[in-house]
């Protein structure tokens, strides 16, 4: 009997979001004047991706957003989602991209339910069976007859997304989804950020708040002045140059062994006197190994990371530690 491998729309068999682009920039660039506000950018987005895309103040997020959105034209370069220019085919192509810029505009004095029939309206008409199911997705069914003027920040952002939802869209561009939550406002939204990806939606998040971007996204890039500084995994980024922390006793004549190895050289105490060192071929097992025989036993070993916050003020130079 052979094993069949369950997987999620827009999942390989690993259970990863599949290989298919979904959003791509080609050398996307945009001049304001003599100003260079995106500078030859590359991306590509993958389905089923929750996509962090981060840069300081000025960085040229918005402006990549918009055109993504066919809201303003490239000086040069394009935007492609699901293998298609915006720029030429914008009417076929963003009925299946749903967005949301920072605070969704709302009718107040209409219910929650209401206000995804207005916009159903416009769009051309939405069935009822479709408002339902976005009202359960966002969670919003219980409060669907109040009037939005009773909703918390939180509700109003995922009926937000609620809307931008209404077309069934794949891929959807989020501009500060979490923008002025309250921390249980911020866990419900991540909650639904993780089911519209195991849905087989592409999520595309511009965020400041990185502890966030750190905990719900699968990759993420870093801009800054315009130019594209990093494009990789959240554990790439965090994990740090290969170092690994070990608290063990007699930590100082460890210390000298190990800097006596050629691996070794940059090994050093920490604050709390813990051992901070590469090891042998880049391998926890190695060290602790290596430890061992020299009658250095570890209390413990872990691997060095760094927060997402140090990573992005590192690689855009930012003392204020202030994103856009």
């Amino acid at each position: 009997m052979t094993n069949q491998v369950m997987t999620m729309p827009g999942m390989d068999a690993t259970g990863s979001p599949s290989g298919e682009v979904v959003l791509r920039t080609r050398n996307l660039s945009k001049h304001y004047g003599k100003r260079l506000a995106v500078d030859n950018l590359n991306l590509e987005v993958k389905r089923g991706e929750i996509f962090g895309f981060l840069g300081p103040n000025g960085a040229g997020k918005t402006t990549t957003i918009r055109m993504a959105l066919g809201l303003i034209a490239p000086s040069a370069g394009n935007v492609e989602i699901l293998g298609q220019d915006v720029a030429t085919h914008r009417a076929h192509i963003l009925p299946r991209v749903g967005a949301l810029v920072e605070t969704p505009a709302l009718y107040l004095y209409m219910s929650g339910r209401n206000n995804l029939r207005a916009v159903g309206s416009v769009l051309g008409g939405v069935p009822d069976e479709r408002i339902d199911a976005v009202l359960e997705l966002v969670r919003l069914r219980g409060r669907q007859k109040d009037r939005v003027r009773t909703y918390s920040l939180g509700m109003k952002q995922r009926l937000g997304v609620a809307i931008a939802l209404l077309q069934d869209p794949d891929i959807l561009i989020l501009d500060e989804p979490a923008n002025g939550l309250d921390p249980a406002g911020i866990v419900e939204m991540r909650d639904l950020m993780h089911r519209l990806a195991a849905e087989g939606k592409t999520v595309f998040i511009s965020s400041h708040m990185l502890s966030e971007v750190q905990q719900i996204c699968t990759r993420v890039a870093i801009i800054n002045l315009g130019r594209l500084i990093s494009e990789s995994s959240i554990e790439e980024l965090i994990s740090g140059r290969g170092e690994f922390t070990v608290k063990l006793e007699r930590a100082n004549e460890a210390l000298a062994l190990i800097q006596k190895q050629p691996w070794g050289r940059s090994a050093r105490l920490d604050s709390t006197g813990a051992l901070v060192t590469l090891a042998p071929e880049g391998r926890g097992r190695n060290l602790n190994l290596f430890l061992v025989n020299e009658g250095f036993a570890p209390d413990m070993l872990t691997q060095t990371t760094q927060d997402l916050e140090q990573v992005f003020l590192s690689l855009t130079n930012s003392g204020t530690g202030e994103i856009q």
